[in-house]
């Protein structure tokens, strides 16, 4: 037994496939293929039950593999300890990012994180809160950026709240204010994201405070398209800050009425990481980098 045949055994599992398998780990399917019958005969169990069409865990492959998957994992970090305490500030990290996030505040920090740690290799990944912590949790992440709070043993760090402003086409009625109160919401249709998006929670959250409902005619799968459709006259809806544009057929319209909605952004990563120094210098380099990106924002508005 040894860690490469566990990982074979973790990518057929995620997989349920040999030939894809084989591709992530960059050997040949049969190659693959007979490392696993190994890994069976040293442990004396069939992991993987076999047909023509499909590849299927068997109850103790699936056990197996989730002891496959911290051993992998401690393993890993055993090599990163070693890797930081020479230098912290170099390598690789895997960084993931909530679609309503990434477009936004991606541009605004990686030139700068780049130009501050330079020896660092950073590998971004664009996916859903629920997927994100799922990766994390099986080490195919080191760090999150995402809405908090989350649920999980992480260690979470805020970085910065992130106001909703009211987005309306140039020639609704409250286009004509400058700042709107919940009550201008009442009753109102908003159109919002599809299931599986933390923001689609947050402004449900809001419209239910206000009395507001939503769209059942249509759900967005981007903060874009629900740009598009509101700048098209199909609604209005709630956009985070930074999201925001200047001369793109919208009026965004900040709350006056308190408390003004918001979000939290922070970034997570898992309490056992060997990577906490850098984490902790970058949380700090990403405040500074948010407070100036607001900035920025409300002289556009």
């Amino acid at each position: 037994m040894n860690i490469r045949n566990l990982k074979y055994l973790i990518a057929v599992a995620d997989y349920h496939h040999f030939g894809k398998a084989a591709e992530l780990c960059f050997v040949s399917q049969p190659a693959l293929s007979m490392q696993i019958k190994k890994l069976e005969k040293s442990l004396g169990v069939l992991l993987i039950e076999r047909t023509n069409k499909r590849v299927f865990l068997t109850e103790t492959g699936k056990l197996i593999v989730q002891q496959a998957r911290e051993i992998v994992c401690r393993t890993e970090a055993l090599c990163e300890t070693a890797s930081q305490l020479k230098d912290p500030f170099c390598g690789e990290l895997r960084l993931g990012i909530i679609p309503t996030l990434a477009p936004s505040l991606l541009p605004r920090i990686i030139p700068e994180l780049s130009a501050l740690f330079p020896k660092l290799t950073l590998y971004l990944a664009e996916d859903t809160t629920l997927n994100l912590l799922k990766k994390l949790n099986e080490g195919h992440l080191d760090c999150a950026l995402l809405a908090l709070p989350v649920e999980g043993d992480f260690t979470m760090h805020a970085l910065f709240d992130e106001e909703f402003l009211l987005a309306v086409p140039i020639g609704h009625p409250l286009a004509k204010q400058t700042m709107v109160n919940f009550a201008d919401l009442a009753d109102k249709t908003l159109l919002l994201l599809e299931d599986g998006h933390c923001l689609r929670d947050q402004a449900l959250a809001v419209c239910h405070s206000v009395n507001a409902v939503e769209s059942k005619k249509f759900r967005a799968t981007s903060l874009e398209t629900l740009r598009y459709m509101v700048a098209a006259g199909v609604g209005i809806t709630l956009m985070p800050k930074l999201s925001c544009r200047s001369n793109d057929g919208v009026c965004y319209l900040p709350f006056k009425t308190l408390p003004i909605p918001t979000r939290t952004i922070g970034l997570i990563w898992r309490r056992s990481t060997a990577k906490k120094i850098l984490l902790t210098h970058m949380v700090e380099h990403i405040k500074n980098l948010s407070a100036v990106n607001f900035s920025h924002a409300n002289a556009l508005l």
